[in-house]
């Protein structure tokens, strides 16, 4: 047989040889390197037995798939650890992921002590050098195995393959483990890791199945790369928004109120009262919607017409009981039913087509506990909401300008670059989560399909992820961990209107069913915030900073000229602040620093007599004095544009006096 090596070079050999032989009749140090292969472009093992022409490639941890073997093999060896230090847990599944591994085991939560124990047995079995061995076994033999060791999440696993499927093991020493691979060839080959955290996750991601614990690690082949990663990782973790916006006071979250309703605090609020306003001005002045102002509850005869009811009522906080009482609320998880009603409130004709309402909207979603993080996850929430009603022939161009919309909110943000476009699809295999007739659906999915193209959005398409009555659009960005959230959807309704019985009068005097279009132009606020923070580290363009200037008198003697700096400031709009502590001036601009104020001036008694000012700022330290005439220009322009200045200088705290 020949075997076809990545460089082109020809291996042959006259009897079938495993890929690790294979790797070691090339070279004794690629075995040792090696942690997997790919045999005419498909990964596999490097137990794999080659009997006939192929492409090979062997993989190292230098390569993606190489590393993911890698670190597939220490969450071996971490499950080996969990077994042997608390023998009762059951064991689930334990994947690699982009940022390491991961493994779910049924049992109370870890501690970091737990953690840190865990990792000394880790070591001590991957010293011993054991070697993972691949076996197979027929189905029941598998079951059979797996109910002796008393792992029924595993048996439950292997009773949902399909009958063909082969069901294979391995083994490293005494632990046994149900695993697809591939692996390494023993336990050796994992020589730097480190187990990171633990959280609650639920046993195939249904919050109506068992609690689990997932304890994150990660693992590399060298040291060195290890111990960058986890500087790397510090790094993320002090740009975790949840970690430096109650830092920064933007919000904070208090138990006796409630997991997922964080409180905005006077910085965080400002910002998003920024926002807001922004938004609402651009919407109604320059993108042609009707503003809205709609009840934060209402009726389930409400949403059993929209079909939420049948639909999402598991996620709806509701009032009442269906049994007993007369009526039943359910505070809203969406905006759309009541704007329809907005719409129904008169007749309409073709000529007041297309109707644009936006709303900013409050909503609440019945969240599961374990989802809560931050601003990114909460159960009560605003958003930028809005809704099209249009004619059929208006649909495609009316949907295009909800796109440029959010493209032009992200430019402003200075995101644009940082977002990915998904065209979330509905699931035919799953029929009873829809509503409607499957070519409604294959239909408005082709639509979609055709005006991303024809814009020239890269995309992706998500089966399962559309809403029951429609696809849609999603633009998700990651947060810092790498964890994909929706920002801004655009979503095609061609169902709704019918079930709320919606129409136009036509040219003709027919009574015809308009299209609808949801759509947010920038989003959850509380989310966006989030993901600004983490963006600019806290260092906000100066137009959405709640201090956007800090006024530094040298001493007292000079308050009353700082104070006057400050009003004529606040008479053009600018968020400005006096520092009057009696503090030494080199204090005061480190703490200004500290608090990422973009602009700060000094005042002393030059400045004073002067009529000027000294500025410092993030963007190039010193700038000088300048008239506050001149600077208050300056700014304003900066404000009025929302412009978004590069750091060019990174100035150490103890050289900012």
């Amino acid at each position: 047989m020949k075997i076809t090596l990545k460089d082109g070079s020809v291996k042959e050999y006259a009897e079938a040889k495993s890929v690790y032989d294979i790797a070691l009749d090339i070279s004794e140090g690629l075995a040792r390197a090696a942690c997997c292969a790919l045999i005419d472009g498909e990964v596999v093992d490097l137990r794999t037995v080659v009997d006939r022409d192929y492409e090979l490639q062997i993989l190292t941890a230098a390569d993606e798939e190489g590393l993911a073997a890698l670190r597939h093999t220490a969450s071996h060896v971490l499950a080996e650890a969990v077994k042997n230090l608390f023998p009762d847990v059951k064991l689930t599944i334990g994947p690699s992921i982009d940022t390491g591994f991961y493994y779910d085991f049924d049992h109370a939560p870890f501690s970091r002590e737990d953690l840190d124990a865990l990792e000394a047995e880790m070591k001590r079995i991957i010293k011993q050098g054991a070697r993972l061995e691949k076996f197979t076994l027929p189905r029941e033999e598998a079951i059979r195995l797996m109910e002796e060791k008393g792992e029924p999440y595993k048996v439950e696993l292997i009773r949902d393959l399909p009958e063909n499927e082969e069901i294979s093991f391995y083994r490293q020493g005494d632990f046994v483990d149900l695993c697809a691979g591939p692996h390494l060839m023993n336990t050796k080959g994992v020589k730097a890791f480190k187990l990171t955290s633990s959280s609650m996750s639920y046993w195939r991601g249904d919050s109506n199945k068992a609690r689990l614990q997932r304890i994150y690690g990660t693992a590399f082949s060298k040291k060195e790369e290890l111990e960058k990663y986890l500087a790397y990782w510090e790094n993320v973790k002090n740009r975790d928004h949840n970690k430096l916006g109650r830092e920064m006071e933007l919000f904070t979250t208090v138990d006796v109120i409630g997991q997922g309703l964080p409180l905005l605090m006077p910085k965080g609020a400002k910002i998003i009262q920024t926002l807001q306003r922004w938004i609402e001005d651009l919407e109604d002045n320059e993108w042609g919607y009707m503003r809205t102002k709609t009840p934060l509850m209402a009726k389930s005869d409400l949403y059993k017409i929209s079909g939420h009811w049948d639909h999402y009522k598991e996620g709806m906080f509701v009032f009442g009981d269906e049994e007993k009482d007369k009526e039943v609320y359910a505070l809203r998880p969406m905006t759309c039913p009541f704007q329809y009603y907005v719409y129904k409130a008169s007749q309409k004709s073709y000529r007041d087509l297309p109707c644009r309402y936006s709303e900013t909207s409050t909503l609440f979603r019945n969240e599961d506990s374990g989802e809560m993080h931050g601003l990114t996850r909460v159960r009560q929430f605003t958003i930028s909401e809005g809704h099209l009603i249009v004619r059929p022939d208006q649909m495609v161009e009316e949907f295009k300008n909800c796109l440029a919309l959010a493209k032009y909110c992200l430019e402003t943000l200075g995101v644009n670059e940082d977002v990915t476009y998904h065209l979330s699809k509905w699931d035919p295999e799953n029929r009873e989560k829809y509503i409607g007739e499957p070519e409604v659906w294959e239909e408005t999915q082709d639509h979609i399909r055709r005006i991303l193209q024809e814009l020239q959005i890269p995309f992706k398409e998500d089966v399962g992820e559309a809403a029951f009555y429609g696809p849609k659009v999603d633009i998700n960005a990651k947060n810092v961990y790498g964890k994909e959230d929706t920002m801004i959807t655009v979503q095609w309704d061609a169902l709704l209107a019918e079930q709320f019985d919606m129409y136009f009068i036509d040219q003709n005097g027919d009574k015809v069913r308009p299209y609808i279009i949801h759509r947010t132009s920038m989003g959850c606020y509380e989310r966006t915030l989030a993901w600004l923070t983490e963006k600019y580290e806290g260092k906000f363009p100066t137009w959405l900073c709640p201090e956007q200037v800090r006024i530094l008198p040298i001493s007292e003697k000079f308050s009353d000229y700082a104070a006057k700096v400050a009003a004529d400031l606040k008479k053009s709009g600018v968020l400005v602040t006096v520092d009057e502590r009696s503090e030494k001036i080199g204090y005061k601009i480190r703490e200004a620093r500290l608090d990422k104020i973009p602009y700060m001036l000094v005042v002393g008694q030059k400045e004073a007599d002067e009529g000027v000012v000294s500025v410092r700022s993030r963007f190039l330290g010193d700038e000088g004095q300048k008239s506050l005439k001149e600077f208050t220009e300056q700014i304003c322009e900066e404000i009025r544009t929302k412009r978004i200045r590069k750091e060019t200088v990174q100035e150490e705290i103890q050289q900012q006096s």
